[in-house]
């Protein structure tokens, strides 16, 4: 390992609120070779006061002179969807490793647009659930076939977000050209942990429904119209020849958010269980089976372990590893237009009401 630490540039680092609050920055700060070096919000405020929370050396209000400074490798996007296309680009053209949230793009048209523009360069997407300890030792078993041939899995997948209520500050997840939604966030999470597990998905059914139409706004007193699923769900096909349904379900009380993955194979059958308000990727999850097995692998960052940050860690630990030997390990933008496309054919099954194909089947 590289005795200087790659150092990380964060745009939308706030020190009050946010995904990067809760998940990248506590990641970085629990790894080797890696650093905080800066962070970019839209306030000088806010920026300085993420900075001195955070431990940031420096701070900037323009994400853009962050982005092109000589001492940043990394430049992380965890800013609304809407707003991920200028940054990633200018991160790309700055030469920086990008790692993006999901979903990278607001459609499936800039998605491709952006992964075309990230070819040459190293870029990560956040799709981070694939890669918790429990998951790769499940995907590992089931590759091994030791439980047999994969026949059915059922799938429960819950988000606190996307009820009954939200705020005015999240009213752009209730616009259907934000690209910010539970079908690409929560149900693109959910399914990119499939895949990991089941190989590709080849076919899909699906249904998709809005449940609250009207959310309350609980800052204002008013009402979102909401133009986007709330309830997804999902009947599939995956190149293993298992058959998954999905029930991905918005609007869960924190208290009740649950995961739960139920895989049956001819000789035995394995669950991955947990839960998270934040959703799948943001929480640890629990290996079971009919046969014995070696324990999942310890975090990359074992003080993350009780955190939304476990997965995060993973992801920016593979990341490092990639820059310091040239391999590519991570879920990069490619892998993101690939989950962007998914969501679309689901999204395309339950407005036709006909079965969607993958091109690759």
């Amino acid at each position: 390992m590289s005795l200087t630490p790659l150092r990380v540039g964060i745009v939308g680092a706030s020190a009050r609120t946010g995904w990067a609050q809760v998940s990248h920055v506590p990641a970085i700060q629990a790894l080797d070779g890696i650093t905080l070096e800066a962070v970019a919000t839209r306030r000088e405020e806010s920026a300085r006061e993420a900075a001195a929370a955070f431990g940031a050396r420096t701070w900037h209000t323009d994400p853009l002179t962050m982005i092109q400074d000589s001492s940043i490798d990394i430049v992380t996007v965890a800013v609304k969807v809407p707003d991920h296309r200028d940054l990633v680009l200018a991160a790309l053209e700055a030469g920086k490793a990008v790692y993006c949230e999901a979903p990278l793009g607001g459609s499936p048209t800039e998605t491709q647009m952006l992964a075309a523009s990230a070819q040459s360069g190293h870029s990560v997407i956040g799709l981070q659930g694939r890669l918790n300890p429990s998951v790769r030792r499940a995907a590992h078993i089931i590759a091994e076939g030791r439980i047999g041939r994969p026949l059915n899995a059922r799938v429960v997948s819950t988000s606190s977000a996307f009820g009954a209520a939200s705020t005015s500050a999240y009213e752009y997840f209730e616009k259907e050209e934000s690209g910010a939604s539970l079908l690409t966030i929560t149900a693109g999470h959910t399914l990119d942990l499939v895949e990991a597990l089941l190989g590709e998905i080849t076919e899909v059914d699906a249904r998709t429904e809005i449940l609250w139409p009207h959310p309350e706004l609980l800052d204002t007193g008013g009402q979102a119209c909401r133009e986007v699923p709330d309830h997804v769900d999902v009947l599939a096909r995956t190149t293993t020849g298992a058959v998954v349904t999905a029930d991905v379900v918005g609007g869960v009380p924190p208290e009740d958010a649950d995961f739960r993955f139920e895989l049956r194979g001819t000789d035995g059958w394995l669950s991955l269980t947990g839960g998270s308000l934040y959703g799948v990727q943001g929480g640890d999850l629990s290996l079971a089976s009919s046969i014995s097995f070696d324990a999942p692998d310890k975090p990359a960052a074992p003080a993350t372990a009780a955190s939304p940050a476990l997965n995060v860690a993973e992801l920016y630990a593979c990341l490092v590893r990639d820059l310091e030997t040239g391999s590519r390990s991570v879920p990069d933008f490619a892998h993101a237009r690939h989950n962007t496309d998914l969501m679309a054919g689901v999204s395309q099954a339950a407005r036709s009401g006909r079965r969607w194909t993958s091109a690759n089947s």
